[in-house]
């Protein structure tokens, strides 16, 4: 099967250490049709999460440019619900965003219970970008791993199911597939050359996404680093490891359906009987 390389805090990480190009032993085609039958699982999944109004799912997807957040995106998207799932996309901050902590426009974002959102970056940007640019102090940016770390469990403790994806590929590939844009008119809008300005902070960024990697994995919020060089390869692992993460709840949900059914038949049940004798209907 596919993998994505869970990260809980428990062990450091180095990204060199993980192959992105690796290929699980499959070819495009089989693992084109795991994703597809794991997918409906998925589909399931998500809809019982929805119905039972128990949790909530956020994924974080981070990565460099061109790593592939829309694609995955896209991908998830086919096995989704769009009535109880969207997706956020954080940009530069705003001047109003930029007056408040850096949380703020994060927080406003988040699922209520019964949704799912999609991060495409999130508040691991704060401790990237100031950072490699050297825009705020080091004093600011570090003590921003423990803000994030409690912003997460207090996520987790209002039935919030965190799943944080980080999408590894190498730097030849990103060069590729930054050409490949020039190449293709329906990828121009994704032309940009802070792109290219970027990679020359290639090793500054992979010190940066490894601290933050390590130092906000938490056994109730884990990242899973997915080698994705191959797009279909980076599908797979993703849909697989959401799947694995809330099959679990699949009991407690149908749980909670079960006894949602029962008080709404007894209702219904109350109502026949007043209607049968002639007595009047409750309303509410």
């Amino acid at each position: 099967m596919a993998a994505a390389y869970r990260v809980d805090g428990s062990k450091k990480i180095r990204l060199s250490d993980i192959e992105a190009a690796q290929r699980g032993g499959m070819d495009k085609d089989e693992g084109r049709k795991r994703t597809d039958g794991l997918g409906v699982e998925l589909s399931e999944l998500a809809d019982l999460l929805f119905y039972a109004g128990e949790h909530s799912l956020l994924v974080v997807l981070q990565g460099r440019d061109s790593s592939g957040k829309d694609g995955a995106i896209r991908r998830i998207l086919t096995y989704s619900n769009v009535q109880s799932l969207r997706v956020e996309a954080f940009k530069v901050p705003s001047p109003e965003e930029m007056a408040h902590d850096f949380l703020w426009r994060i927080h406003s974002r988040v699922p209520a219970r019964g949704h799912m959102a999609l991060f495409n970056r999130s508040h691991y940007e704060d401790v990237l970008v100031p950072r490699v640019h050297k825009l705020l102090p080091e004093k600011v940016w570090r003590r921003r791993y423990d803000h994030i770390n409690r912003f997460e469990d207090l996520l987790y403790d209002a039935n919030t199911i965190i799943l944080k994806f980080f999408l590894h590929i190498t730097k030849e590939e990103q060069e590729e597939r930054l050409l490949a844009r020039e190449q293709e008119t329906e990828k121009a809008w994704k032309l940009a050359v802070a792109d290219w300005k970027e990679r020359e902070f290639w090793d500054a960024y992979t010190e940066a996404n490894e601290d933050a990697l390590n130092h906000c994995s938490q056994p109730h919020a884990p990242w899973y680093v997915v080698p994705a060089d191959h797009k279909w390869y980076r599908d797979l692992a993703i849909v697989e490891q959401l799947v694995e993460t809330l099959r679990p709840y699949r009991e407690v949900w149908l749980g909670k359906l079960e006894d949602i059914g029962k008080k709404s038949k007894a209702a219904l049940e109350e109502y026949r009987a007043l209607q049968s004798s002639g007595g009047p209907a409750k309303s509410g």
